[in-house]
Formats: C-alpha cells, structure tokens, sequence
C-alpha cells in the first residue's frame, strides 16, 4: 500500500459481522491523510475469523494487518467501533490491547469513538415506547405472515382507493425500518382497522385515542430521528460536521420541548392531525414534553466523547474565530499569525472550512499536524457497514461456497474509492502466451 507510506496520519474503523455461512468477517477500514492534507478512504483489510472473536483475537488481526502494510503505529490517531464489548473493552478489548500496543510503540495518544450513527439509532431507546411499535408490529405480522391475508389487505386498499398500496415489514437491523413502517401505519390506521375487524380482530387498542396520539407522536420523532441519520451516513464525511448535525438536533430537542410544553405542534405534522380530530386535551403534551427531555439527556450521554473534543472540532472548523487562550500552547503563536494574515482569511471565506486545510501554509506546521488528525478522524464505522451490505450481496445462500480469498478480491474492488488499478504495470508482469502456430497460415 504505497499510499500508506505518506501518510502523517491514520485512523482506523473496525466492525465486524457474520456471512451466510457464520464465519466472523472483521472489517478494517483506514482514512489517512498525506502531507498536502489530502485524505483517502479505503479498505485496509477483510480478515475472515473462523474461530473465537474475543478483543485479543481481534486485535491480533488488527495489529497484523497495520504491520502487514508498514503503516507507522506514531501516526495512527483514531479508532472508532461499533460499541461492542469485544471492540471497546479498556483492558481485554480492541481498545485497551490498541492503546498498550501503542504505549510500548512510545506512540501518542489513541482517540477513540463510539460510531455516532449505532449512537444516534441507539438514542431513540430513551423513548420507551416499545409498547406502541409493539402493537403495530404484531398487526403488520397479521397482515403480512400469510399470503391470504396480504392479497386480501392489498386489494382491500385498492377498493378503498387508500394513498397507499401496501405496509412494509419492521426489521430490526435497518435503522431507517421503524420510522417508515410507524408512519405508514399512521396514514393507514382507518383501513387497518376496518381490515382487522373484517377478520374478526378486537381494533380497542387501535382506535383508542391515546394510543392513535402516541403513535403519531413516535412517527413524527422517529422522521427527526431518521432525517438526522440519513445525514450522518455516506463516505469521505468530515468528523466535524458530524458533530455539528448532532449538535444541531440538540439544540433542535429543546425548541420541541419547549414548543410541546406550550401546546405547540408546529414541527409535528402526524401530532397536528391528531389535534384536528380528537379534543385537545387528549393530547398528552407534557408526557410527550418529558420524552423529548429523556430524548435530549440521552444525547448528551451518549455522545460525551464526542463533545470531550468540542475545542479541536472548532479549531478545525473555524480557527480564525477561535479564542487563542483556549487553545493549547504549541498552537497558539501560530494561530494568531493565522488569525493576522488577511489573505487566508479571504481563502478561507471563499473556499469554506471544509476545503481550507489543504491552504495552510508549511510555516504553520503545528496547525498542519493538527488539521490532518482532525481530518483523518472516522466519526462512524458506516464504511464497514456499507461493506458488510455488498458481502450479503456476493455471498449469499446460493453462494455460499465462495471462498474468503475470492470474497476478499470481490469486496475490495468494489468497495475501492480513491485508488485505481495500475493497470499497465500489473501487465507488464505477465508473461504473454504466444501460439507455437503461424496465425497467417491457411489450414489444413
């Protein structure tokens, strides 16, 4: 990997998940940033593990595959996992063994996150409104478990001339599921109803209004929630704006509660319907106000790693209004001839804070140091998951015999971004077969 040797820094996102046939696969991620501050994000490694998957064993598969590319263990600054016990462990995990193996490398220190998008999906827990996705979970299954059933609810719907022409099923492990299936039930309620008392099913529950209230209250928070995820995902994302998104949805929850306090449903659109046909004061606002409390504490919980780097994040992100005596000392006479010289400020007015790092100049070398391990940070291990999804693609129950080697060769391929093939030099090492027969002789 010769990009790896130019590297000032690297971080690392490790995940790991199961094939069609059960063998762990441990995925490896490395976003390195050269010293132009040019960042790349690649696959560093696929390791299959058909044995035990405990922190020690997947450090060694860690530790084996930075070795195996001659990455400098001095320049490896972040590591973010899925959160497992395995991966985030202090003394026995991945993070714990990374963090003495870098003690003994006299490396510096190792950040370390938690992927802030398990984070923000594990937040919507705090709700504690398991009882509703509960109800509507068991109805979908009525309708959908047998084909009957669903032919029946389908041209049930057609009759009616419904806005929609079937429900999607609730799974677990697709982040976005819950809020789609809970919102199209909502739109649907009326002909849910009707459909499940024409099999002979009690619709109480359903058409009580506290629980129709709930439910258009868990729809409009879960498309907050949803929004907020589909931001965080995708690639060659910068940890900053990341923090900023979740920030923002922050700040976001306590205009809610505030809002919801006053009886105000101005950004819950499900709840307004609800308002309009049932007597307000059905609505339970404060309840819905103190899930939105619980909502927001959990936030600050959860991401309290992320805001530990609150002073770096706005270092990168805006330095020219950053408060010089909050900086650390090695940063701080070059942050004020930064701040001082007009003609960056222009840059990086014209070309934002995303795209200015690479105009640093290389008589600000602590700012430069500092920058490109910002830059190099993963805020989520989604690259892995991304992966993970072409692997059930690839190696299916139909597939299954397909070997690590060539599920390896698949996924690297088509999980490669920045890299290219040296097409040419890869040629020149093959030896040509030439024919021993003369192609301009006539035959025989």
């Amino acid at each position: 990997m010769r990009k790896g040797e130019d590297f000032v820094a690297y971080s690392l996102a490790v995940d790991e998940s199961s094939d069609t046939s059960d063998t762990a696969q441990l995925s490896i991620f490395i976003r390195g940033v050269d010293s132009n501050l040019c960042v790349t994000e690649e696959l560093l490694g696929l390791k299959s593990m058909h044995g035990t998957t405990t922190g020690k064993d997947i450090f060694e598969e860690v530790s084996k595959c930075v070795d195996e590319m001659k990455l400098p263990w001095d320049k490896l600054v972040g590591l973010t996992t899925d959160g497992a016990p395995a991966m985030c462990g202090q003394k026995s995990g991945l993070v714990g063994r990374m963090r003495e193996k870098m003690r003994e490398k006299q490396a510096g220190e190792l950040t370390v996150y938690h992927c802030i998008i398990h984070q923000e999906a594990l937040c919507g827990k705090a709700l504690k409104m398991d009882h509703i996705m509960s109800t509507v979970t068991q109805v979908v299954n009525f309708i959908k478990a047998k084909g009957l059933n669903h032919r029946q609810f389908k041209s049930f719907l057609e009759e009616l001339g419904a806005d929609h022409s079937d429900m999607p099923y609730h799974t677990e492990v697709r982040w976005l599921s819950r809020g789609k299936v809970a919102k199209r039930f909502f739109e649907l309620r009326e002909e849910i109803c009707l459909f499940m008392e024409s099999k002979g099913k009690d619709t109480t529950e359903l058409r009580d209004e506290k629980f129709q209230c709930e439910l258009a209250f868990l729809c409009d928070i879960m498309n907050h929630l949803d929004a907020l995820n589909l931001q965080l995902q995708g690639r060659a994302h910068v940890i900053t704006d990341m923090y900023y998104a979740v920030r923002a949805f922050r700040t976001k929850l306590r205009l809610w509660e505030s809002q919801m306090q006053q009886g105000n449903l101005a950004h819950f659109l499900c709840c307004q319907v609800m308002k309009e046909q049932t007597a307000t004061a059905v609505m339970p606002f404060a309840q819905f106000a103190e899930k939105l409390i619980l909502l927001g504490a959990e936030f600050t919980r959860r991401f309290a790693d992320f805001e530990a780097q609150k002073c770096r994040f706005e270092l990168l992100s805006n330095p020219f209004a950053f408060d010089v005596n909050n900086a650390p000392s090695n940063l701080q006479m070059e942050l004020i001839e930064l701040q001082c010289n007009d003609t960056l400020k222009s840059k990086y007015d014209s070309v934002g804070a995303a795209q200015f790092p690479p105009y640093l100049p290389d008589t600000l070398p602590e700012l430069r140091a500092q920058a490109a391990q910002m830059l190099s940070m993963f805020g989520s291990t989604y690259l892995c998951e991304q992966l993970f999804s072409l692997m059930k693609m690839n190696k299916t129950p139909h597939r299954s015999r397909l070997t690590d080697e060539h599920l390896h060769s698949v996924l690297r391929i088509s999980s490669a971004q920045s890299l290219t093939p040296e097409i040419d030099a890869l040629a020149c090492k093959k030896r040509c077969q030439v024919s021993g027969l003369d192609p301009c002789a006539s035959s025989e």
